[in-house]
């Protein structure tokens, strides 16, 4: 094998240079960038457009999206998005013919220490409530 060697001269430069000039990284937390136009964050559903077609839960590869129908008649549903399942493919988005289903760019720091804020709940707020106490019950 050979051994690469560089001269003394070049490595000092290069450590000169690294301790004049000013740090690459951001101080994250404190200094935020925007996220890209086209960036897939976090799934935000329209209830008004929305039929109960369920063809977003069909095609979703992860599983990630579960349609409630309280009653198709008034168009009441309910979605619930596992976070924590979901690719972010777009897949959802893509297939729903009423435009139901949008992922926003402004929403992207998504972590979390426990499990219950990557189930969230879209609908009325009145059927929300009714579904949790069915599910709470059931567990």
């Amino acid at each position: 094998m050979k051994k690469l060697s560089l001269p003394i001269g070049v490595m000092m430069t290069d450590v000169l240079k690294a301790f004049f000039s000013k740090p690459v990284t951001r101080r994250y937390p404190f200094e935020r960038r925007e996220a890209p136009e086209r960036f897939r964050g976090k799934l935000v559903w329209d209830l008004t457009n929305c039929t109960g077609c369920q063809l977003c839960v069909r095609d979703c590869p992860a599983g990630a999206l579960e349609l409630v129908v309280v009653d198709k008649a008034t168009k009441h549903f309910i979605m619930r998005f596992h976070a924590d399942r979901c690719t972010y493919c777009s897949q959802c988005v893509m297939n729903c013919r009423f435009k139901c289903l949008a992922q926003v760019n402004e929403e992207w720091e998504l972590a979390s220490v426990s499990k219950e804020p990557f189930t969230i709940y879209y609908g009325r707020s009145e059927d929300v409530d009714a579904v949790r106490g069915i599910i709470v019950d059931d567990e």
